[in-house]
């Protein structure tokens, strides 16, 4: 007898407590030993997405998490797209929350950098250690690895109770070792008589401790890695604001037509089978059908197409779209969570959510690191006892090794690379959002670029004009570009500041009347003029020369929007308007595929227009028609033939894809939704940026692991000292300050990049 399988359902847990990448292995791992249950955590984003059986509750996972020594809970359903966020605090909440997390993680590291510095100071410098300089830096340490460094503290708790080590263990034993025998020997020792100093002598010989205080090293360490994991966790707060910049992008208010009457109210009352008024430069509220009027939409930042979409009764319409034209009424079809503008948030969520966390290389080493140096310590522990040393010497050899295995250098490795490379980057125009984006540079071997606003300009342009034989180009553009400047649709505009901008200001008409879906007619210094499709001078009885009608057809055939110009009873010339490709394009594809990049053009426009553009910057593989939900599919299918994939995009249709990439880079003249969705966003609007950005990000991840490899070198080096009773507090101090200096110099070179190279 066949055994019912019970239905699943699916729920996104908000993670808490979390401080490095192998914590959302651990509750990856322990979730998946449920019965019926397949999860997958998120690091970055701090999100369980589970999926169980429905027998299961909800409070079952949330209970399992946090027998796991972490927090969890369902998080607060976001507000509907275009919902006002100061009506409910939706936005501002997620903006104040973000806040709160992030206070107490700054007030640490305040404390701990106006603490630490003194300490610091007064441990290397001889000149500042007066007579009782060792208590007063006693009493500044403290607060800093008590206080400061509790969250350490805390996660090595928790790793302890689980059989593990990461970085964390690393600082909070190092840190509490040195603390706490700079106690003992301040109290029980030597070190707290007056007028003693740590004098600058780079001797190796051996000691009982007494003497010896490292609350330096314990401060100068808590400071410098609460600098590191605050920057992180900045960058990794904005891993929901991709989500609540598109749900921003709808309108937020709409005029419903109800008994004959207009009422505005807010979107969120708008229900299914609702009609409402979609005046000219308008968003369109929800997803809907036109049922009066006709237009043109600007739907370019959801569908990726340059040219407007024509619309007329019976015509479905997308919200968050820009009617461009005329007046709409349109009856509402999907509103809320079933638009197409929810379902692309929905998308851009579950992309960031299967995105795989960046595993950091520090914790990695310290997972075998950890183990090794405390069965160091209490094998030298051992062997000096076994060998008749006193209690005090032994224990002196044991702590030291402790002490020197705590990452002074470690702690700076990331912060200071990112920091200068972020920096370098800035002043370029590169935006580098966190140390997770580093990884994915270095293996990406494919760009997918999207073609509007990212190749091409992004805006309508007036590309070329043809006239008749015996016709004057600049009396063409003076009468149709005045005509086309008294229009709203997207074609006029690119008419007439192409006309502008080539023959300088334009008369003004005398008569002007839109035609709807066909163009535009007037008159114009006395002529009767019309611009627009043939089937509007077919209604006036004209048609075009064979030279037009042969240019038309070809701009046409190129994917370009062509348009006919006529006046007194004839046919004068053909505009070509169409989305330009950038300036800089060609040169940009060429230095991508100078770093091992195989380009790709991906597009919502049609293959003619797709092809046109990709033959003109150099791009040999083009996928065109892809509808926005789809762009993700085809990054997850170039993912599933192996390939590391970069996306390069600047709209909404591209937000999900963007975050779908293992490495998405953003235009900065895109929208919002775009640039919070990518990893590196490029301040301007030049594609060679883009090569840019991925050359300076390579060299950080470099200097970032050749500052890891050095910091450890200094610690392995030093072990055996260490173990060997020979380390004095200046050897110690010494070796700390080198390694920090050198790693900070090792950075500091990142300075130096220049674009192009």
């Amino acid at each position: 007898m066949a055994t019912t399988v019970p239905d699943t359902a699916e729920v996104e847990l908000a993670i808490g407590g979390m401080t490095c990448a192998s914590c959302a292995a651990r509750i990856e791992k322990k979730l998946n030993r449920m019965e019926g249950v397949t999860a997958t955590v998120n690091y970055a984003t701090e999100k369980a997405k589970v999926t169980f059986r429905q027998d299961l509750a909800v409070t079952d996972l949330i209970a399992t998490v946090e027998a796991t020594g972490y927090t969890a809970r369902a998080p607060r359903p976001e507000p509907a797209p275009g919902a006002a966020s100061g009506d409910d605090g939706g936005t501002d909440r997620a903006g104040g929350a973000t806040e709160d997390e992030l206070r107490p993680l700054r007030q640490r590291l305040v404390t701990a950098v106006a603490l630490a510095v003194p300490v610091v100071a007064m441990a290397m410098l001889p000149a500042l250690q007066f007579t009782y300089w060792q208590w007063l830096s006693l009493t500044l340490a403290a607060p800093v690895v008590t206080y400061a460094a509790w969250p350490f503290h805390r996660a090595a708790f928790t790793n302890a109770r689980h059989g593990a080590a990461t970085m964390d263990t690393l600082i909070s034993v190092g840190t509490t070792a040195a603390f706490l025998w700079s106690l003992w020997a301040l109290f029980l020792g030597t070190a707290g008589t007056p007028g003693m100093t740590h004098p600058f002598e780079l001797t190796i010989a051996r000691s009982d401790g007494a003497g010896n205080i490292y609350l330096e090293a314990a401060a100068g360490v808590t400071a410098f890695i609460l600098a590191g994991r605050y920057f992180e966790a900045r960058s990794k707060r904005k891993a929901g604001a991709a989500l609540r910049a598109l749900l921003e992008l709808g309108a937020k208010d709409v005029t419903v037509l109800r008994d004959g009457r207009e009422e505005r109210i807010p979107v969120a009352g708008l229900r299914a089978g609702d009609r409402f008024l979609v005046r000219p430069g308008e968003k369109i509220a929800t997803d809907g059908r036109v049922v009066e009027g006709s237009s043109a939409v600007d739907a370019s930042m959801l569908t990726g197409e340059s040219a407007p979409l024509e619309v007329g009764v019976g015509d479905a319409v997308t919200g968050a779209t820009v009617n461009a034209g005329g007046r709409l009424v349109v009856e509402a079809t999907r509103v809320g969570a079933d638009t197409q503008l929810a379902r692309m948030a929905r998308l851009v969520e579950d992309a960031q959510n299967g995105k795989a966390a960046a595993q950091r290389l520090a914790d990695r080493i310290s997972g075998v690191f950890v183990p090794v140096v405390i069965a160091l310590a209490v094998g030298t522990l051992g062997f000096w006892l076994g060998n008749g040393a006193e209690l005090t010497a032994a224990f002196t050899a044991a702590v030291a090794v402790l002490i020197i295995a705590c990452p002074c250098a470690l702690g700076l490795a990331t912060p200071t690379a990112l920091m200068v490379g972020t920096g370098r980057g800035a002043q370029l125009g590169i935006l580098i959002k966190g140390p997770e984006v580093l990884e994915s540079t270095r293996k990406a071997d494919t760009v997918v670029l999207d073609k509007t606003g990212t190749v091409t300009t992004g805006r309508m342009t007036l590309l070329a004009v043809h006239t008749a034989e015996g016709g004057d180009e600049r009396e063409v553009l003076r009468l149709a570009g005045a005509l086309e400047h008294a229009s709203e649709h997207p074609v006029a505009r690119a008419v007439a500041a192409g006309a502008a901008e080539r023959v300088g200001a334009l008369p003004v008409p005398e008569d002007f009347a839109n035609v709807p879906g066909l163009g535009v007619q007037g008159v114009v210094e006395g002529h009767a003029v019309l611009v627009g499709r043939t089937a509007l001078l077919a209604e006036w009885a004209m048609e075009l020369p064979a030279g037009l009608a042969r240019a038309m057809a070809e701009a046409e055939k190129a994917g370009r929007t062509a348009i006919a110009v006529a006046w007194d009873g004839g046919a004068r010339a053909v505009l070509e308007v169409a989305d330009a490709v950038r300036g800089t394009s060609p040169e940009a594809i060429t230095r991508l595929r100078a770093l091992g990049l195989t380009p790709i053009l991906l597009t919502g426009d049609n293959r003619a227009v797709a092809e046109a553009v990709a033959a003109e910057v150099g791009i040999d593989e083009v996928i065109a028609g892809v509808m926005p939900e789809d762009k993700v599919e085809v990054v997850k299918r170039l993912q599933g033939e192996g390939r590391s994939v970069a996306m390069v995009g600047d709209g909404v249709n591209d937000a999900a894809a963007l975050a779908q990439a293992d490495l998405g880079l953003a235009m900065g003249t895109g929208t919002d939704a775009a640039i919070e969705a990518g990893d590196l966003t490029l301040v301007g609007g030049d594609l060679r940026a883009a090569a840019d950005a991925i050359r300076l990000a390579r060299r950080t991840l470099g200097t970032i692991r050749s500052n890891l490899f050095w910091a450890f070198a200094y610690n392995v080096a030093a072990l055996p000292l260490a173990a060997a009773g020979l380390l004095n507090p200046m050897i110690a101090g010494a070796a700390m300050a080198f390694s920090s200096v050198f790693v900070v110099g090792n950075s500091l070179r990142l300075r130096g990049f220049r674009p192009g190279g």
